[in-house]
């Protein structure tokens, strides 16, 4: 059985923590607010995925009242997406996803990003799409309060 899930995620800026997208530290003069490392790229894959294998979202496995998790690699996030896929008998079968920002530019580390993605979800980099877009500065993302990201997975059970 093939399923879908979608996944949303939006983080504001934050001084004084570095810029983490797709698992790649990308220079910036903010960070994105957050429990974790706030990558907002990957925490739109795991709820993807999550979905998918119609399981709780990444909230439910990771809590930000969680203290010992404080500052987490989404990285470690998607790694257990992953190993939930294996538990129930699935794979995922590629991820879909759109980072919508008006700054920074994220298209040289895309290739990086596909290939810490993949590393994490034991996948094939070329199954990880990632694409870029701006909010035309509308709304929070417009005006560089932050970044939302979106995302589709699919597995196969």
């Amino acid at each position: 059985m093939n399923r879908v899930g979608i996944g949303y995620d939006v983080h504001q800026f934050a001084p004084n923590r570095p810029l983490i997208l797709g698992g790649v530290t990308i220079p910036h003069s903010h960070g994105l607010q957050g429990h974790s490392d706030a990558d907002v790229l990957s925490h739109a894959i795991a709820d993807a995925v999550l979905g998918a294998l119609g399981l709780p979202d990444i909230g439910h496995y990771f809590p930000p009242s969680d203290p010992s998790i404080e500052g987490i690699s989404s990285l470690i996030i998607l790694k257990k997406c992953q190993t939930l896929a294996e538990e129930k008998g699935c794979q995922i079968v590629n991820i879909d996803s759109t980072l919508i920002a008006e700054v920074p530019r994220v298209l040289p580390y895309r290739e990086r990003m596909q290939k810490m993605i993949a590393d994490a979800l034991n996948l094939q980099p070329a199954l990880i799409g990632i694409k870029a877009t701006t909010n035309e500065q509308m709304g929070f993302v417009g005006r560089g309060e932050g970044i939302a990201a979106m995302a589709v997975a699919s597995v196969a059970c």
